[in-house]
């Protein structure tokens, strides 16, 4: 019993198999990092559109709801860990080709086929990657596992911008994707490197259930978010924030080159110092959330973040969109691994994949029209008015939390714990 206890208290980067996961995560998110950035700028070089970068982002992003329909039937189907390797392989693949083709000149066209199939296959791999951190580590270290996950994932992208930046003014964006490709090989081989504990499974019933048609196996996630209190009302409000924000990066970059006079570098740097903000989100959810609660850490984070995303837009210097950057990533970082975390320990395990899926279908099915729609009014009104509304929709999102279970999740999860755990698949659950 002692050594139980105290293989569960020890440092988690004395784990070998987290350790490696770990890693290979952060190689694939400093990867992830060049795309981010160089993306936008190869639309961007190619076409001085910002309306032609939201266009990208709003078909690649349906790409990766439309995916994400069936990603956690594939999850929680079949092993996660091949899933992930097979996606990450196919990114290498179809990423690489893109600076291939940019030897021949510009080809926007082909961004328009390999970012959605590209996002479809992230969705996938993202699926599987927040499960499979159920079957890491135990139950009560998740939050845990995600805020240290999530930390390195931000400081990765904290030197990632910076030197996209600077391969992009240098080399060009093509160059930089070329990057993010390898950077799949590395998260491959790292993925092939461990095993993954077996996904739990209650009894036969649930067993059987597990192979059903695909349509009935998502909606059984569905049915688990909707009967849930808490994670109905998550579902809801962050749809809506997903809308109001989903092409954030693409204003940001427009407003940091055709307001502001930045060049790439500029870029790269802005985004790379503001990642830090996400590196501290991260390391603070954990003692946040166990001294103020889930509600109240969750809606304070999405306060803060309509009040930066105001600021952005009004700032008139560089180093003041990067601060209100950071301070806008940081509560972003709070908000997402509150919510995610919470998924993960409150739905059973062999739903976990399915539940992850629903979510983020729902959660992003506004987000193309919102990112279409976000870019267009940046070219058309201005970066100042498109933030002001964004800002104010965001800080009405926290508001209506204050009149949802969220406000109270704290207290009534501690309370019922237990009952959550044990709860069958698409159970209702009280809170």
């Amino acid at each position: 019993m002692s050594r139980v206890a105290n293989a569960r208290h020890a440092p988690l980067w004395r784990d070998r198999t987290f350790g490696t996961y770990w890693v290979a995560q952060s190689l694939s998110a400093a990867g992830d990092s060049f795309a981010y950035l160089a993306v936008p700028l190869l639309v961007l070089q190619a076409t001085g559109s910002v309306a032609q970068m939201g266009l990208l982002t709003a078909v690649a992003g349906a790409a990766s709801v439309v995916a994400g329909v069936f990603g956690g039937v594939l999850v929680d189907r079949y092993d996660r860990r091949t899933l992930m390797i097979a996606a990450d392989l196919t990114r290498l693949v179809l990423y690489g080709l893109v600076p291939l083709a940019w030897l021949a000149g510009p080809q926007v066209w082909l961004l328009f086929v390999v970012l959605p199939i590209c996002e479809a296959a992230g969705m996938v791999f993202q699926v599987a990657a927040v499960t499979a951190v159920r079957n890491l580590v135990d139950r009560d270290r998740i939050t845990e596992a995600n805020g240290r996950l999530q930390a390195t994932f931000a400081a990765t992208a904290v030197l990632g911008p910076l030197l996209a930046g600077v391969v992009s003014a240098r080399f060009g964006p093509a160059v930089a994707i070329a990057v993010n490709a390898g950077s799949f090989a590395l998260s491959a081989a790292g993925l092939w490197l461990i095993r993954l504990r077996p996904v739990e499974v209650d009894d036969a019933a649930d067993a059987t259930a597990l192979r059903q048609r695909p349509l009935a196996e998502f909606l059984a996630g569905a049915r688990f978010l909707w009967r849930q209190p808490v994670l109905r009302a998550l579902t809801v409000l962050l749809s809506v924030f997903i809308f109001l924000t989903y092409g954030f990066t693409d204003v940001l970059i427009y407003h940091v080159t055709h307001d502001l006079g930045g060049s790439e570098g500029t870029v790269g740097t802005v985004l790379g110092v503001a990642a830090l903000g996400t590196v501290a989100g991260a390391l603070l959810v954990a003692p946040l959330r166990r001294r103020r609660g889930f509600g109240v850490t969750w809606i304070s984070a999405h306060t803060v973040c309509g009040c930066a995303v105001v600021g952005v837009g009004a700032a008139t210097s560089v180093p003041a969109v990067t601060a209100l950057t950071a301070v806008y990533l940081c509560c972003l970082s709070i908000g997402g691994i509150c919510s995610m975390s919470l998924r993960q320990e409150i739905t059973p395990d062999h739903l976990l994949g399915r539940v992850t899926s629903a979510f983020w279908s729902i959660h992003y099915s506004l987000g193309p029209a919102g990112a279409a729609v976000l870019t267009w009014s940046a070219g058309r009104y201005g970066v100042q008015a498109v933030t002001l509304v964004a800002g104010a929709g965001c800080l009405l999102v926290a508001i209506g939390g204050l009149f949802t279970p969220i406000r109270r999740a704290g207290a009534e999860l501690a309370a019922s714990r237990s009952g959550l755990r044990a709860a069958p698949a698409g159970g209702n659950l009280s809170g």
